[in-house]
């Protein structure tokens, strides 16, 4: 599968087959996300995968009031907390910022990871979705993650039950301007 083709084919999806997926397709997974650029290198996305207790402790927790989300996490074979390393992306090293998007450049940094992910995940075979509605205290609460942690995304990844249909997409005349 070329790039061109992941970038075009893949979805966003919600439905999964109840086939695992193995730790060694996960890690080649990370192991090609792992090259998402970040600010000056600092490689600030870190992943946690659940199944089993620790995936239902999320659904049962996190997602309280989204019913929605909790029933992807719930149907998923495994999902994918995309956690990231606090006060690296968009930080000189003596605390102050280097930009004027101050902290939210890690939010940048996590996105491309997040996406590196995606695109990984579906020339494995695998499906996915891009959760960002939970409740991220209890989400920290139930990974016991540490102060220097934060949480980014929550991405349900499994075999898909179908091909999920493409959205429409805005024309390029939509989306880009010229200016000289």
């Amino acid at each position: 599968m070329d790039a061109l083709e992941c970038i075009k084919g893949r979805r966003s999806v919600r439905e999964f087959k109840d086939t695992p997926v193995s730790n060694e397709v996960l890690e080649s997974v990370i192991d090609t996300a792992r090259f998402a650029p970040s600010w000056k290198n600092t490689q600030i996305s870190r992943y946690v995968a659940l199944t089993g207790d620790s995936k239902k402790a999320l659904a049962d927790t996190a997602f309280e009031a989204w019913i929605g989300n909790a029933n992807i996490v719930n149907n998923a074979p495994m999902v994918i907390v995309q956690t990231f390393v606090k006060n690296r992306s968009g930080f000189e090293r003596d605390g102050s910022f280097s930009t004027s998007k101050e902290d939210r450049w890690q939010n940048y940094d996590c996105g491309i990871a997040a996406e590196a992910f995606c695109l990984a995940a579906y020339e494995k075979g695998l499906g996915s979705v891009i959760m960002g509605i939970f409740d991220e205290d209890k989400v920290a609460k139930v990974l016991n993650l540490s102060e220097d942690q934060g949480v980014a995304a929550i991405i349900a990844i499994g075999y898909p039950v179908a091909e999920a249909a493409a959205p429409k997409r805005k024309e390029v005349s939509d989306l880009l301007t010229y200016l000289s």
